[in-house]
């Protein structure tokens, strides 16, 4: 096949264009991106040499290798790895991520020199970084198994140009043509030894791969023999420690730390870094790392898990689904002893080592951040905002951690108004009498906020948890209970605060017939109408059966495409709000109550919008308001 150019892809293209003009400040991190795709390659080679006997490779002297050329102003680096086919090149390098391009713009865009090089890892765009420091970039390749090679080659001008290479080696090889350097910057000179030798000691001392360069020639001891100097000889430059294989006073934080993102291909620093090591029965050891930021596809149901499998120091996967989805963005490694090199996914999730792995892993990523809420609220507030709303899915598909989880978890509430609050912090401050907790669930704060259904706890100076997240919808009728203490909706069933027909008030007798017609009357709309002592300054609000779904779980289960019925709710009467108490005189002084029908819809609307809710016919709810105020104005 002749050679091809091709176009990058628009968002590539804007991507290139923001790399070429330097948004990042630390030029170095190209090479340790390079090195970690490189480290990448060779654990793939690794495992399918291992359990693919028909693939014919040799894998006995995996290395990555580092050509600097002073002279021509070039640096190569290269592997014998897995290599890739033309399809891939053209998949991978050709594109940007399948998902998130639009928002790794915006933020490249808006970010400043310090924060933009944290993006690189975040977003997987490290081979890009390569245009920040070479005015061309040229790549060969060949997969394992493959006879023909692949040459690609762009200026960061938008294009790039693809061709089969015969001769191709097996694995990748990327040769940079490096910028022009300044005379004062020699210490970003990626084409000098000395430079080289410090960034791989600096970011990629830990890959399990040996990094190698040929050493400069030697000179001849003598300078006037005849004999010729001894041919330079390779230097690995790389100690390859297995940072997991040793005791935490043996690893410095700053080795943590540039072990965390080789495997993360992140930027930011570990959180927190979690080392176990277990014997017995299962052996094995664990490097994980808790993240300081999020990454942008937290979210996204094709996300990678961030476990690396080991076993007994040889790479399997880098994927591995060893931890709970909740726990997906924990990053680290698990090197087991006695797995079979040929695991797979599917023996993963019924083996019962990785099982029991994954037991004591879980408890102990927990009982980590609870360590945190306890004695480093200012790390664990970093935590809860990136990843707070991850963590409480535990809540719905961890029946046997739920308890822990809730224990290190914190929650809105209305006891302040910025600082988020511990279950036992909740407790300890329950009034004399009360036996549960109070919560409100919603789409945000401020709705929550402003409901009808928090007056009269306000009133009585009880706390109500205000829960906004998506999960909370869900977690709180998975989980009925926090030490004893039922979980009980100020939205739902009915709250007896302070019972309304105490001391001889008859209110329920005097309004029996208004209610039973407003039942009737609103009857498409509401289950049924009753009376309420948790509002003070309203008129009415909604409420929903205790087992009953909330207006918002039921969106949530609509917008993603799972029809559900709707669900009628009841309608809460003040008795003494004064609206009420009118359309009570009204009612009991005719006995044709038609005209106080719109009056009966309205107090159902305003019902639904001071909770936030969606009108079923907002249209027909205007123009009946409009000639109501009409009508008081003649």
């Amino acid at each position: 096949m002749s050679a091809q150019v091709h176009e990058f892809r628009a968002e590539a293209r804007q991507l290139l264009d923001l790399m070429v003009h330097s948004i990042y400040s630390n030029k170095d991190s190209f090479l340790r991106e390079l090195v970690s795709n490189a480290s990448d390659a060779l654990d793939k080679l690794r495992i399918a040499g291992l359990t693919n006997d028909d693939l014919g490779v040799d894998i006995s002297d995996l290395h990555i290798r580092l050509i600097p050329d002073a002279a021509a102003r070039t640096l190569t680096i290269s592997d014998n790895g897995i290599g890739m086919s033309r399809d891939e090149v053209i998949d991978l390098i050709g594109t940007v991520a399948k998902s998130g391009t639009a928002e790794l713009r915006r933020k490249l865009a808006e970010a400043d020199k310090a924060s933009a090089e944290e993006l690189i890892g975040q977003f997987g765009i490290g081979f890009y970084s390569t245009f920040m420091v070479a005015d061309e970039v040229t790549l060969t390749t060949r997969k394992a198994g493959e006879s023909v090679g692949t040459g690609w080659s762009s200026t960061g001008d938008g294009t790039y140009t693809i061709d089969d290479v015969a001769d191709a080696p097996q694995g990748t090889s990327i040769t940079l043509r490096l910028k022009p350097t300044d005379t004062d910057d020699a210490v970003n000179d990626y084409a000098d030894r000395f430079v080289l030798r410090g960034l791989v000691k600096k970011y990629s001392d830990f890959i399990s791969w040996p990094i190698r360069m040929l050493g400069e020639p030697a000179k001849p001891a003598d300078t006037d023999s005849d004999d010729a100097a001894p041919a330079p000889v390779d230097e690995t430059l790389n100690s390859q420690k297995a940072l997991w294989s040793k005791s935490t006073s043996e690893v410095t934080d700053e080795e943590y730390a540039d072990f965390y993102r080789h495997i993360s291909h992140a930027w930011d620093e570990p959180l927190e870094t979690i080392s176990l090591h277990a014997e017995g029965t299962f052996e094995y050891q664990s490097l994980l790392f808790i993240p300081t930021q999020a990454p942008f596809d937290l979210f996204l149901r094709e996300r990678n898990n961030g476990i690396h499998l080991y076993v007994k120091r040889v790479f399997i996967m880098d994927d591995a689904e060893i931890l709970p989805e909740y726990l997906r963005w924990v990053q680290g490694v698990v090197d087991a002893a006695d797995l079979s090199l040929n695991v797979s996914r599917e023996i993963l999730q019924e083996d019962r080592q990785i099982r029991a792995i994954r037991r004591r892993l879980t408890k102990k990523v927990i009982s980590t951040v609870q360590d945190l809420a306890d004695n480093r609220p200012d790390d664990y507030a970093t935590f809860w905002e990136n990843f707070g709303r991850v963590f409480k899915e535990g809540l719905v598909n961890d029946a046997d951690n739920a308890q822990a989880i809730l224990k290190a978890s914190v929650f809105a509430s209305t006891h302040a108004e910025t600082e988020p609050t511990r279950l036992a912090d909740y407790l300890s401050r329950m009034p004399e009498g009360q036996d549960v907790i109070y919560f409100m669930t919603g789409e945000s704060r401020a709705r929550l906020e402003s409901s009808p259904h928090l007056e009269a706890f306000r009133a009585k100076g009880i706390e109500v948890l205000l829960l906004s997240d998506p999960v909370d919808e869900v977690w709180v009728t998975a989980v009925p209970e926090f030490e004893g203490k039922k979980f009980v909706s100020v939205a739902k069933g009915e709250i007896d605060l302070d019972p309304v027909d105490a001391d001889g008030d008859d209110s329920a007798d005097e309004f029996g017939p208004l209610l039973a017609w407003l039942g009737d009357t609103l009857s498409d709309s509401v289950s049924s109408v009753r009376l309420t002592n948790r509002l003070t300054d309203s008129a009415a609000c909604l409420v929903g059966e205790e087992f009953s779904m909330t207006p918002q779980l039921e969106k949530l289960y609509r917008n993603s495409g799972q029809p559900v019925p709707h669900s009628k709710r009841i309608l809460e009467l003040n008795p003494k709000h004064e609206l009420v108490s009118r359309l009570r005189e009204k009612f009991a002084a005719s006995e044709d109550h038609s005209g106080l029908e719109p009056t009966a819809t309205l107090i159902h609307a305003a019902a639904v919008l001071a909770e936030g809710g969606d009108l079923t016919d907002p249209a027909a709810v205007a123009k009946l308001l409009a000639a109501q105020l009409t009508e008081s104005l003649s």
